[in-house]
């Protein structure tokens, strides 16, 4: 059951680059994010009032503000990205995250990551230029550069999330609830201009989409991995989260009608291959320096 759910986590995930380039077109980027921020934060706040968690204090609210912002840059990179990109691009090209995330984490810890995780990170780079340059490498599209730029935010805000809330007695329904508040204020203001004639233009079949970002690919997501992460080893909920670009491409391409050329599938491979070496290499270097220790204090 699982393993069933994580890959339910990664699919819905891999599927929201194509439902929110879908739903851009029809009611625009500031719309899309404010009512993925708003229905979310309300799903949130029943969850909150269900499972009744103690009264945040100043500290837990100041760092969920934070975290919020830095999601909340990511959510506006990636969708601003995916409206000029391709949903297969922007899928694969979002996982660099696995890559950047360890190498923040061991430059904020002063250590160093072994070679072969350099290997991998290289042959993953090789195929972010193959995928957004094409046969004459050209430059990345803005869309394809957006979505770097998302990963790298990503990556920040994974990094600080670990290491603002490690060792320390928040809850994480709370601080999640605190994010999107975040996130649905900031981008309610942005769209307000736009917002009110935009959403009379949302029909039946875009608001289920909105729904889908909101309840599916957050909420849902959100919850999911809270519970699985417990009852599993953090590489194995890794392993499977990290399936998400493979998702993305085959939903990109059977359902979005996109269309690949050899060098992007070149591409797209060696991101994957890259990511998967470097992610086994990373997890490996951390277990090995947990057995280290913990044989150095017996």
């Amino acid at each position: 059951m699982t393993t069933l759910l994580l890959l339910a986590v990664a699919v819905v995930w891999g599927s929201s680059y194509l439902a929110a380039r879908t739903l851009v077109v029809a009611g625009g980027v500031l719309t899309v994010l404010a009512l993925r921020f708003l229905i979310s934060a309300g799903a949130m706040a029943v969850v909150v009032a269900v499972r009744r968690p103690r009264r945040p204090d100043r500290s837990e609210l100041a760092v969920g503000t934070l975290l919020g912002g830095t999601q909340t840059a990511v959510l506006v990179l990636e969708t601003y990205g995916v409206s000029q990109t391709s949903a297969t691009n922007a899928g694969v090209l979002i996982s660099l995250t696995i890559l950047l995330t360890p190498v923040l984490e061991c430059a904020a810890g002063r250590r160093w990551l072994p070679p072969r995780f350099f290997v991998a990170a290289g042959v993953a780079v090789a195929g972010v230029l193959l995928l957004v340059g094409g046969p004459g490498l050209r430059a990345p599209s803005t869309g394809d550069a957006l979505i770097l730029l998302a990963a790298v935010v990503r990556a920040v805000h994974v990094t600080c999330s670990a290491r603002l809330t490690r060792g320390r007695p928040y809850d994480t329904v709370t601080l999640t609830a605190v994010q999107t508040a975040v996130g649905a204020l900031v981008c309610t203001v942005a769209a307000a201009p736009v917002l009110g004639a935009a959403v009379h233009r949302l029909g039946p079949g875009q608001w289920l989409g909105v729904l889908y970002l909101a309840l599916g690919c957050s909420v849902f997501a959100f919850l999911v991995q809270l519970w699985a992460v417990r009852r599993t080893s953090a590489a194995r909920a890794s392993l499977l989260l990290g399936t998400e670009p493979v998702w993305a491409v085959l939903i990109g391409v059977g359902l979005g009608g996109e269309h690949l050329a050899p060098v992007a599938v070149a591409g797209i491979t060696l991101v994957l291959a890259g990511t998967y070496a470097g992610q086994r290499a990373e997890t490996g270097h951390r277990i090995r320096i947990r057995t280290d220790l913990q044989e150095s204090t017996r």
